[in-house]
């Protein structure tokens, strides 16, 4: 540590810029500013941090937040993995193991979606890209069925784009929610979906280009698993065969949310199927834990596009 951070002039400053001088406020917050505060004054210190450096930075924070881009932010920079690792080895004290793995929700979920019963179609027919089913069943961790469990998903179409940010598409457009039927089965049918890129002439790419990394994410679909009774599952699977898929900008691709795609070119499947296509189909089960007072919180609490 600096001479200049050690003196009286400094730690009175980091005392009461974070009111830890003072009897009134919230005491959490005030621990949490003044480690936060203090370790900027540290950076800003041992790299040497010039004014005009600063100031850009301030810039770019507004930049960020008038890009809505935050929440591309955040899981670039390894956070909300980060955040997920924590929860892990939270439960794994707490006894709580097995089952789904967890990975991140990303920012572009939207509340609301259709709710269906025990089988959905998500895509409205004008998609141009190649059909997908996909079906499986929630399960408790000791093969029970959960019945009556929301499954709901949401991804990008054959173009990289979401409904609600891509306003070219209709509202809810493959986003829906669906409810297991009594043995805990869901199935829906979609079109594939594309990986996506950051703007790439926003802020979140402006810093990506600075590290020298790229902003893409492989292939993948969203997930909410919910059930009275059970802890809140938030996943989503990556479609194997991508180029980024053990690349992923946001950090969210585990091994075992990769499933087997099955494609099939046989006519008279498809025709069984209502197609005149090949197609694709992704069998896959969710495995949810039961709730626990001991172990983390899975409800996190987070602003949401609601469409109107």
């Amino acid at each position: 540590m600096s001479d200049l951070l050690q003196t009286p002039e400094v730690q009175s400053l980091l005392t009461k810029v974070s009111g830890l001088g003072t009897d009134t406020g919230d005491a959490r917050v005030k621990r949490i500013v003044h480690r936060v505060v203090s370790d900027l004054f540290k950076t800003i210190e041992e790299f040497d941090v010039q004014p005009d450096e600063f100031w850009a930075t301030m810039s770019y924070l507004t930049e960020l937040g008038q890009a809505s881009e935050v929440g591309l932010l955040v899981p670039g920079l390894g956070l909300e993995t980060f955040l997920d690792l924590r929860t892990d080895a939270a439960e794994r004290k707490a006894g709580v193991e097995g089952g789904t793995p967890r990975t991140i929700e990303g920012p572009l979920y939207v509340a609301g979606a259709p709710l269906s019963k025990e089988e959905a179609r998500l895509d409205d027919g004008s998609e141009e890209g190649e059909v997908l089913f996909m079906n499986g069943q929630v399960r408790d961790v000791n093969g029970g069925p959960v019945a009556g469990a929301i499954v709901d998903v949401w991804h990008a179409n054959p173009l990289g784009g979401y409904s609600f940010f891509d306003p070219s598409q209709p509202k809810y457009n493959l986003r829906r929610r669906i409810e297991t039927d009594a043995e805990g089965h869901y199935r829906f049918r979609s079109v594939l979906p594309a990986g996506y890129a950051c703007p790439p002439e926003g802020p979140t790419q402006k810093l990506l280009d600075q590290l020298g990394r790229h902003g893409r994410r492989p292939s993948h679909i969203h997930f909410f698993v919910t059930a009275p009774g059970f802890r809140k599952l938030t996943t989503q699977i990556n479609i194997d065969g991508d180029e980024y898929l053990h690349d992923d900008f946001a950090f969210a691709t585990r091994d075992s949310l990769i499933p087997e795609v099955r494609r099939s070119g046989d006519p008279a499947e498809a025709r069984a199927r209502g197609l005149n296509a090949p197609f694709a189909d992704i069998a896959f089960d969710f495995v949810l834990h039961r709730d626990r007072a001991d172990a983390p919180n899975t409800v996190v609490t987070r602003a949401h596009a609601e469409a109107a």
